[in-house]
Order: C-alpha cells, then sequence, then structure tokens
C-alpha cells in the first residue's frame, strides 16, 4: 500500500525555500566578492580613485559598452564585440573570458564556480 502524496503545504514550502537558496546564490555575497577580487586587483580596480592600470577600472562596469573606458586601450576584438556588460554576460565572460570575447587582451583562465562569480559581480555592484 502506498503512502499518501505529501500535504501541498509541505510541497509549496519545499519550493520557497528553494528559490529562496537559489536567490541568495545568484545574488552573491559583496564581502566574499571583495576577498575574491584580490586575484582581479593585480590588473583592475574600483572605487573613488580607480584608473586603469593592466586593465581598465571596473566602475560602473553593469550596462557599460565593451572596450569604451577611456583610461585604457581595449584589443580591437574588445572594441569591435558590439557587447554590453549585463551581469548575465560578465558572468560568462569571468567563467571563460575568450569565449565570449575571442581574441581580447585580458589573460584569465576563468573562473569555475559560480558562486566565486556570484560574489564578485554582488562586489561590483557596489561601484555602480
Amino acid at each position: 500500500m502506498s503512502s499518501p502524496p505529501a500535504p501541498r503545504v509541505f510541497v509549496v514550502l519545499a519550493l520557497v525555500l528553494a528559490m529562496t537558496a537559489w536567490t541568495a546564490h545568484a545574488a552573491g555575497d559583496a564581502e566574499a566578492g571583495r576577498r575574491g577580487f584580490a586575484k582581479c586587483a593585480s590588473c583592475h580596480q574600483v572605487g573613488p580613485s580607480a584608473r586603469a592600470g593592466f586593465g581598465p577600472q571596473l566602475n560602473g562596469i553593469i550596462g557599460r559598452q565593451a572596450g569604451t573606458s577611456a583610461d585604457y586601450k581595449y584589443s580591437a576584438a574588445m572594441k569591435n564585440s558590439g557587447i554590453v556588460w549585463t551581469e548575465e554576460r560578465l558572468a560568462a565572460f569571468l567563467k571563460s573570458p575568450d569565449d565570449v570575447v575571442p581574441g581580447n587582451k585580458m589573460r584569465f583562465f576563468g573562473i569555475r564556480s559560480e558562486q566565486q562569480v556570484a560574489d564578485l559581480l554582488a562586489y561590483l555592484r557596489k561601484y555602480q
């Protein structure tokens, strides 16, 4: 004899908890992102005094057209990419820069952890 189906309340509760966990993951942890940005900071800067170095400064990166920061000399591939940096596009770029913009100048193999990418995006959101 089979057991009765789970009451709807428990099913709904399970779905809500799963969605909450996913949203928290997608939102990221800005403090963890700040710590993770250390690997980016050798080339990129953020904050009030940020300027380009080996890479462009990243203030206001979300919503900015790729290859347009005035104080950095971008590759032709980046300037001609036509990309506007949405969070989704940045996430893809952080995971695999060469897949998103083949021929770009960034020498970085990517971040495989979705949580680390979400954390970095949360940190970058602070500088919009």
